[in-house]
Formats: C-alpha cells, sequence, structure tokens
C-alpha cells in the first residue's frame, strides 16, 4: 500500500500501526500540505455492507466533535474497495507504551492525564457518543504531554455486528465493563468504567483482572471484587484510590454518573491532596431519619374537597391506631435494647453482634483460628503481590471492628509476596538513562562502580549485576559497572631521525605511539633515499600513549637530462651548419671544407636529443658549375 494516493490527495508513506479492525498509514495531504494518519479498514470489514453504514454515520458524528483531548476526523472515504477514516497526525506514543515503559505512574501525572481523558469522555457523551473501546491503547499523548483519545465512534459502529455477536472484542476484555461482558444494555458509565480500569493500569502498573483467556477475564469483571488499587500500590493517596474504586463498581447506579463528575473530583484532589471523595451509596436501600409525615396534611392533599369529611372521620381512627402501633415499636424497641445492650442490673449483657477481629498481619493460620474461634467463617478471597511477608494477611472485608452476624463470611486477601519480574537490559546506556529505567521497573539503583576500558566509551553502562532477564522483585538494587573509557598513560616519543618508514613504525609501536602523516620529499642524493629528515612532534616530548607521529622523508629520483629538438642540416653549406649549431648550443660532428653541403645527419630531424649530444653530419664537395 505505501504509494498508493487515496482520493487523489492522500499519498500513503509508512505504516504505523495495526489493529484488530485496521491498519493505520502516515500519510501526505498534498492538497492542504501536512500529515495525517489514514486508518484503513481490513477487508472483512469493508465486505459488510451494515457495517459500512453504521460505521461512516459513526464517524460522521465524531467529526463534528471539537475538543483538544480528542483526535480531529478530517474524512472518510472508499475508493477500489478501500475503506479508510483520514485522522489528524499525532506525534507521539501510546498510554500503554508509557505505562509498558515506566510500570506505574506519578500520581501528579496520574491526575493531570485523567483530567484531559474526563474531558474527551465529556465532549463525546454530550454529543450522544458513547466510546465503547476506552484503553489505553486508545489514547495518545504528545510530546508536550497533550492526551488524545482515539478511535471515538469505532466500538460504537461495530457493536451490532463484530463486538457483541463475535469474540472479536476480547482483545478489549482487561477494560470493558460487566454489562458489556454480559452484552447487556450500554451508556455512559461504561465509559467511565473502562476509564476506571485505565487508571488503575496507570497506577499500579497493571489490570485489576487477568487471565488465561479472553472470557475467564470477562467473568472476572462480572464476579470477582476489585483489589483496591492502594493495596499494591502504597503510595495512591486515599481519596484518587476512592475515585478509582468508585469508578469500577459493577453496578452502574454505584459509579461516577458522567464524566464530568469525575473531572471534577480530579480537579479537587489535584487543587486539595486532602479532599475526600464521597462513597457511592443509593440513598433509597438505607434507613434515614426524616421528619414526621402528617398524615392528615397528606390526605388532604391527595382527596376532592367533596370527600374531605369522610376523610377526617377515618383520619381519627387512624390516628389512634397509629399512636397505638408507635407505643408497641417503642416498648419493643426498648426490651430490645435491655435483651441486647443493657441488660438488667446484675445480669450480663447479651448480643448477637460480633466484631470482626484483628487479623490483617496475622499469618494465614493464625488469622484462621482467630476467625474461626469466633463463629465465623474463614475465606481466601485471592492471592496478592504485596511488599508483606508470603501467607500473611494482607486486608479483609468486612474490615476489622466492623459488627457482623455469626457465621458471617471473612474474606480476606493473602500475601504471595513481591511480584517478580525481570531485570531490565540497561547495559549500553548512559547512566541517567539506566537509572530512569531501573528506577521506573520499580528497582533501586545500587553500587556504581567505574573500570576503564578500551572499546566502550566513557559514561557507558558496561556490565550489571543482577544481569538482564534475572528474577527480580520491586525494591531490588541493581549494581552497574560504567566505563571510564581508555586508560590514559603518557609516553615520550623517540628520535626517528635517519630511521626508515618500517624502523620507525616498529619504533613507535614500541612506545605504544602510531606512524601518522607521511610525507614525500625528492631528492638527488641517492644516499638519502627513504631516509626520515623531520618529525611532527619533537623527540623525547612526553604525550599520551595512542597519538600519531607525523613524519617527513626522502625519496631519491636520478636527474632528468635536458633535451631539445634535432634540427635539419640537409642542404646547407659546412659553414652553414655549424653557425646554427653554435646559434643552438648544438655539438656536430663533420668533414670538409665549409662550402661541402650536408647530405645526411645521424639523427632525424625533429626527433629529440639529450644536451651534450654530438650529430654527425655527412657532406660532400659541391659540383662545380659546367662552363661552355
Amino acid at each position: 500500500m505505501i504509494g498508493t494516493i487515496l482520493g487523489s490527495r492522500y499519498e500513503l508513506l509508512e505504516k504505523i500501526g495495526e489493529g484488530g479492525m485496521a491498519i493505520v498509514y502516515k500519510a501526505k495531504c498534498h492538497l492542504l500540505n501536512r500529515y495525517v494518519a489514514v486508518k484503513i479498514l481490513k477487508e472483512e470489514y469493508s465486505n459488510n455492507a451494515d457495517f459500512m453504514e453504521k460505521f461512516k454515520r459513526e464517524a460522521a458524528s465524531v467529526a463534528s466533535l471539537s475538543s483538544n483531548n480528542i483526535v480531529n476526523i478530517y474524512d472518510v472515504g472508499s475508493e477500489r474497495d478501500i475503506n479508510y477514516i483520514v485522522m489528524e497526525y499525532i506525534e507521539g506514543k501510546t498510554l500503554k507504551q508509557i505505562i509498558l515503559e515506566n510500570g506505574s505512574m506519578n500520581c501528579d501525572q496520574v491526575i493531570d492525564y485523567g483530567m484531559q481523558i474526563a474531558k474527551a469522555l465529556e465532549c463525546a457523551h454530550k454529543n450522544k457518543i458513547i466510546h465503547r473501546d476506552i484503553k489505553p491503547h486508545n489514547i495518545l499523548v504528545t510530546e508536550d504531554g497533550t492526551v488524545k483519545v482515539t478511535d471515538f465512534g469505532i466500538a460504537k459502529a461495530t457493536s451490532s455486528v463484530t463486538i457483541t455477536n463475535t469474540s472479536t472484542v476480547m482483545g478489549s476484555a482487561h477494560y470493558f465493563s460487566p454489562e458489556q461482558a454480559k452484552a447487556s444494555f450500554v451508556d455512559c458509565r461504561t465509559d467511565i468504567y473502562s476509564f476506571g480500569i485505565v487508571l488503575y493500569e496507570m497506577t499500579t502498573g497493571r489490570v485489576p483482572y487477568d487471565a488465561e483467556s479472553p472470557v475467564s477475564v470477562a467473568l472476572k469483571h462480572i464476579q470477582q471484587p476489585i483489589i483496591p488499587p492502594k493495596q499494591i500500590n502504597g503510595n495512591i493517596p486515599e481519596n484518587l484510590n476512592k475515585l478509582i474504586v468508585k469508578a469500577i463498581e459493577k453496578e452502574p447506579i454505584k459509579r461516577y454518573q458522567t464524566a464530568k463528575e469525575m473531572f471534577l473530583d480530579l480537579k479537587r484532589i489535584q487543587n486539595n491532596s486532602s479532599y475526600n471523595i464521597p462513597t457511592s451509596s443509593n440513598e433509597n436501600e438505607y434507613t434515614r431519619i426524616m421528619e414526621p409525615v402528617n398524615v392528615l396534611d397528606y390526605e388532604k392533599e391527595q382527596v376532592p374537597k367533596g370527600e374531605k369529611n369522610k376523610v377526617n372521620k377515618k383520619s381519627k381512627t387512624k390516628i389512634i391506631i397509629s399512636v397505638a402501633i408507635i407505643l408497641v415499636i417503642l416498648l419493643g424497641s426498648a426490651l430490645g435494647y435491655i435483651l441486647t445492650k443493657g441488660g438488667a442490673p446484675g445480669e450480663p449483657k447479651v448480643t448477637n453482634q460480633i466484631l470482626v477481629p484483628k487479623i490483617v498481619g496475622l499469618d494465614k493460620k493464625e488469622a484462621e483460628e482467630v476467625v474461626k474461634k469466633l463463629g465465623l467463617i474463614f475465606s481466601v478471597a485471592d492471592e496478592v503481590n504485596s511488599d508483606k511477608p508470603k501467607d500473611v494477611v494482607t486486608t479483609c472485608f468486612p474490615e476489622e471492628g466492623t459488627e457482623v452476624k455469626p457465621n458471617q463470611e471473612v474474606r480476606v486477601y493473602i500475601s504471595k509476596g513481591l511480584e517478580s519480574f525481570t531485570a531490565p537490559l540497561v547495559k549500553g546506556y548512559d547512566k541517567i538513562s539506566a537509572k530512569s529505567l531501573i528506577e521506573g521497573s520499580g528497582l533501586v539503583l545500587g553500587n556504581v562502580t567505574e573500570e576503564f576500558s578500551d572499546t566502550i566509551a566513557s559514561g557507558i553502562v558496561m556490565s550489571q549485576n543482577p544481569s538482564e532477564d534475572s528474577p527480580v522483585q520491586k525494591g531490588d538494587k541493581i549494581s552497574l559497572v560504567i566505563s571510564k573509557g581508555a586508560e590514559v598513560k603518557s609516553t615520550k616519543v623517540p628520535d626517528l631521525n635517519g630511521l626508515s618508514l618500517d624502523e620507525a613504525q616498529r619504533v613507535l609501536q614500541n612506545k605504544k605511539l602510531k606512524l601518522g602523516n607521511k610525507k614525500e620529499i625528492v631528492t638527488n642524493d641517492k644516499s638519502q633515499d627513504g631516509k626520515i629528515f623531520n618529525q611532527d612532534i619533537a623527540a623525547y616530548a612526553e604525550v599520551i600513549e595512542g597519538n600519531s607521529v607525523g613524519v617527513s622523508y626522502y625519496r631519491y629520483e636520478e636527474p632528468k637530462k635536458e633535451e631539445f629538438v634535432v634540427p635539419d642540416f640537409r642542404g646547407k653549406t659546412i659553414a652553414e651548419a655549424k653557425a646554427l649549431a653554435e646559434s643552438l648550443d648544438i655539438s656536430i660532428n663533420t668533414v670538409g671544407n665549409d662550402d661541402y653541403i650536408i647530405e645526411s645527419q645521424d639523427r632525424k630531424p625533429g626527433d629529440k636529443a639529450d644536451v651534450g649530444d654530438v650529430i654527425t653530419l655527412t657532406a660532400k664537395e659541391p659540383v662545380p658549375p659546367v662552363t661552355q
């Protein structure tokens, strides 16, 4: 697909992600000259007409959302059986990547990111859009810390065709709500539950429910009580712990009812660290103190005027009956108090309530004995990772000191010790990066020593203990050995004058030095051929081992003779030849009188000859003129 142009404007440049439904590409919009993200739906979804109709309708709705914390949708189109969405391109990481890199996150950062996610959900819910797939994978964080929620509307568009009726939703089973797991009615509170799971993972570094199969995870969402995040990470403030627990209540009515409520509570925690989150309650389910109801006034409001006289007569009877009932109730209450609390003077007090004993911190067997002796049922809810020793009770429900009835179940969570995981690889990192990776994994930087190394640059981790992939637990120390680079040693430069290049190289190696630049100088003195006559670092100077010493040396060349071009002497008299040779400083050899004519020469005219060479000319007597 790389290089494909969609809609005559979006050129696909590189693949940047893939999910269960689509593949995402970075693309260039040639019309507006900007980078965008293009999500191309996979073939199995593109071929489903019902899905495509719902998808386009939902995508159009999401495109109308206006929030800085929602990834903008620019365009929706189809071309050659390719169905795609064009979205805002975000430079950054997914929240899931950040959690995997850092483990549990700083609480201030959790609150900051949480408020931004809540704003995105509030905007969507106001526009009647339910995300249905809130998870860290669908939350992007830019380099400046801005949170962007993506894939709005897509989960809703798939609800009737894919999520409810197939297993494809199980990819998000760790984050979906009990009502989603049961395929029942969902609303904006479904997103709030998933949001709460995301906050849980941000604060603890893990999801609350995990199992070998998605179905098992879904069942835990429906049935298993949550382990409060504060029990996993003791650094979580109590108010943030309560906020998360409230968001992931199994019954939607007990959760936050709107994203704005969550945003406001997060804001209050940010502004006031001691702010107390009110617990979930359903007022109609609990006893409360009320003003007495005036039966007569109530009936007057309900009965027509013509019937009021009849009501008044009946009301008198009802009042008498009501007073009698109240007296019986008061008498019964007083008697009950005497029997259960006060008792008669000198008589032992009788009660049917038992206080849950203090068992947190006890060994499992000790706690079980204490609970059973009081007539209560001891039940282990789960084993959890904890900084407490193995098999020690970390928490109990109901809480210690709570009044309960005989034979009531006391559920406890048992420590299985600190969670083991593999040590991160920090070899090859600089010290600051290594420290960040170690502490981000919940470990502690141990002893740091330094050693010289000829192969590893200064400041880089040479080795670690424990080594990478070794089993460790939170709080364990990792010691590092940092390179100091090559050890610096000094040496004296030898005198290289008069040595050949090979000899100089051997002498320098003995001094842990190198032969550097070699400058060649031509000489006519054959006795100096190949000998060094100068060096760029003076002899006996002290330098660091490993330095290079440049030299200058002679190279002998035999002197070249001067040359001249042989002239043409033929046809000239000997006298003329001598005059020409003298003018050119050329030596000639010939026999005859000056009037003799040159007939031939031993060097061909135009050839080159060395200065000093003698050219031999052959002349003959001239023929006398014929007389009449």
